[in-house]
């Protein structure tokens, strides 16, 4: 019995929305690194981008556990020296949500071509409205 081997052109990928109102953000993340990643598909091999489109609506409604709020960091470097940067996760839901929502979909997925892929395949909305439509994305909701 041979394994099966998907090609980069015979990939088939499909819209999804995914609505983080009132649920935790990490869990939504997880969502999406799936669905960029392809790993609900029967045909998933790692070596092969066969992930999905994904849409993630009302990222500023969506919620930390605990005290995440208050004592997480998200910490980034401008490049000279001793300029460390620390924003509170407070401040950063406040002015950036989809920002803090890429953040932790860029974590769940590979640092290589496959992941920098992925996340060219992520869309993120403050909102509940999108403009991908046309596109006829379906609701994920399991």
């Amino acid at each position: 019995m041979s394994t099966y081997m998907p090609k980069a052109g015979e990939v088939e990928r499909k819209w999804y929305v995914l609505d983080a109102a009132g649920k935790p953000l990490g869990r939504v993340a997880a969502q999406a690194a799936m669905l960029l990643r392809g790993k609900h598909k029967v045909t998933y091999a790692p070596h092969v981008d066969c992930g999905d489109h994904v849409i993630i609506i009302n990222c500023k409604d969506a919620v930390l556990t605990g005290k995440k709020l208050d004592k997480k960091f998200y910490y980034h470097h401008t490049g000279y020296i001793g300029h460390l940067k620390a924003v509170r996760y407070d401040t950063l839901m406040d002015q950036k949500p989809c920002k803090a929502m890429e953040l932790a979909v860029k974590g769940m997925i590979p640092n290589n071509t496959i992941g920098r892929a992925a996340m060219g395949r992520l869309r993120l909305f403050e909102g509940a409205e999108h403009k991908h439509a046309a596109q006829k994305p379906q609701v994920w909701d399991r």
